[in-house]
């Protein structure tokens, strides 16, 4: 088991990277409709992909509504630079549905009333939504102190022993990473290790000698035949 100023070592060398990743020549200013959207768009991917086909949505459909009565291939089509886009596509259209049902319009900008608990409660209701949704939703529209986690993290954190490896749901490592990790730098933190996880932290035949993290990664250190844990979580629905 890692101790806890290991963790803390590997917390620091992620956001030390913070002046390596990709800048957003236009950022995107997105409500918190459209934070849901771009949740489930940058689940598993790379923020410069996910903005690509967030993008996409916005250009090629007129506006949610069309993308609500759309047809799964449809949206596919608009998100195909990320991988699983069947699911991607039905989670989208499921929760512009059901909100749509339960309001007839596309606004939920009322849930920044509703505080950090209140925006949890209501979303995991909502179909398409998973914990990673819920927490990028309170990470970016409410600025808490929560950690957006997706399979590809939660295997690269049990890999760095960020988090223990008998660690198996998503939210158990989210609550142990906000455990370890300051709020004012929950952004950063969650962008880094995002990227490292699906460039190079790889489920099969991790790039570990390329990884800007293998010297300090305990599963890049051990020796050749030693299995590193698989990390496996949730994956989109």
């Amino acid at each position: 088991m890692a101790t806890a100023a290991f963790r803390h070592k590997i917390v620091g060398a992620i956001l030390g990277r913070k002046s390596a990743l990709p800048v957003s020549e236009n950022p995107l200013e997105l409500t918190v409709l459209e934070q849901v959207i771009f949740a489930i768009c940058r689940e598993d991917s790379l923020q410069e992909k996910a903005e690509a086909a967030f993008r996409n949505l916005q250009t090629r459909f007129f506006d949610w509504n069309e993308v609500r009565v759309s047809s799964p291939s449809e949206i596919m089509e608009a998100i195909s630079g990320l991988t699983g886009t069947r699911a991607r596509a039905e989670r989208i259209i499921a929760f512009l549905q059901e909100h749509f049902e339960a309001t007839y319009a596309f606004d939920l900008e009322g849930l920044l009333k509703k505080g950090i608990k209140g925006t949890a409660k209501q979303l995991e209701k909502a179909g398409g939504v998973t914990d990673h949704t819920v927490a990028w939703v309170n990470q970016r529209a409410l600025k808490a102190q929560s950690i957006p986690v997706d399979s590809s993290m939660l295997r690269c954190a049990k890999r760095l022993e960020l988090v223990d490896s008998e660690v198996g749901k998503i939210p158990e490592a989210r609550q142990a990473l906000e455990g370890i990790v300051a709020k004012t730098k929950v952004t950063d933190f969650t962008d880094g290790l995002s990227r490292i996880a699906v460039e190079f932290c790889h489920e099969r035949n991790p790039a570990c000698q390329s990884c800007p993290l293998s010297g300090e990664c305990p599963s890049a250190k051990a020796p050749k035949g030693a299995a590193a844990p698989s990390g496996r979580g949730r994956k989109p629905k």
